[in-house]
């Protein structure tokens, strides 16, 4: 059956408005921070597999890291391990750190490279143990003590952040027509496995690959100001007044922070997006709307 004359103006409009992006970002690479509903709907999860795909196939360089905090959760739950959590970071001793690296390392990270691989990728999937990619040291939380009139340093095990990253692997998959799809796990001077927060290891590989641009999916609509709008086309400078008005605050902090380190150390551009929007990537890359907010130097 043909499309109606409506139906292909609006195709061909399609076309011609993501041809510039193509043009412009081919041969660059982009940093996709996985997670969220994004990775739990059998829709959504099909619809991010071809969105990566075609991205290589179109000669962009791909590189996606992910989270995988609910199925870790979930795992523990059904050994009987209950999950705490201090400062939003789970408590994750040596047993709950072999449950970490076999959700992250291992369900998760191959069952999103069989996805992309059955749309028609080659995806590799990789820890940071694989070719010393990730660098970690352990991560220390502190809390005030009014009694003592002294910060606490809170022990949450084996939680860490990025030390280095060496992207030599990750550089070398991406050169050979792969995409790597990388678990945040690190290794510290210790020999110990420690968990990251997948948005700072996605911020720092996208410092290290000099990256087009930082892609973070999410569960909401991006940057919100004080009346629910979303923000978008935002300059570092305004971000930073943004947190000092107090509009950026909770749960957006870390992601914000995450961008604009991203961004400062080169990064061109960094998207807080929408992953609960059918092809939330591809509509921010090649359209001229996007699903979410942007964050760039000047």
């Amino acid at each position: 059956m043909s499309l109606t004359a409506e139906a292909a103006g609006n195709v061909a409009h399609v076309l011609t408005e993501a041809l510039p992006y193509i043009q412009r970002f081919g041969g660059k690479t982009i940093v996709i921070k996985y997670g969220g509903n994004a990775m739990v709907d059998e829709e959504l999860k099909a619809g991010f597999a071809r969105d990566v795909v075609l991205m290589k196939l179109v000669g962009i360089n791909p590189v996606v890291v992910h989270g995988g905090g609910p199925q870790i959760g979930n795992l523990l739950k059904r050994l009987g391990k209950q999950s705490e959590f201090v400062q939003g970071m789970r408590v994750t001793d040596a047993e709950t750190m072999d449950v970490v690296e076999m959700v992250l390392g291992g369900l998760v990270n191959k069952d999103i490279v069989n996805l992309i691989n059955r749309h028609g990728g080659s995806a590799v999937g990789l820890t940071g143990k694989d070719g010393d990619l990730i660098r970690a040291r352990k991560l220390h939380l502190t809390r005030s003590n009014p009694q003592a009139q002294v910060s606490e340093i809170i022990d949450i095990g084996h939680v860490g952040e990025v030390e280095s990253i060496d992207a030599s692997v990750v550089d070398m998959l991406v050169h050979g027509n792969f995409i790597p799809v990388v678990a945040p796990i690190g290794v510290g001077a210790d020999g110990h496995s420690y968990n990251i927060n997948a948005d700072l290891v996605a911020g720092k590989m996208a410092e290290v690959l000099k990256a087009e641009k930082l892609i973070l999916l999410t569960n909401t609509q991006g940057l919100l100001d004080k009346e629910g709008s979303l923000l978008t086309g935002l300059t570092l400078d305004k971000v930073d007044a943004l947190i000092a008005d107090g509009t950026i605050t909770g749960g957006m902090l870390p992601k914000i922070g995450c961008a604009l380190d991203a961004v400062k150390a080169g990064v061109n551009s960094a998207h807080i997006i929408d992953g609960r929007v059918p092809h939330a990537v591809l509509v921010e890359l090649f359209t001229d709307q996007g699903v979410g907010t942007l964050i760039r130097r000047r």
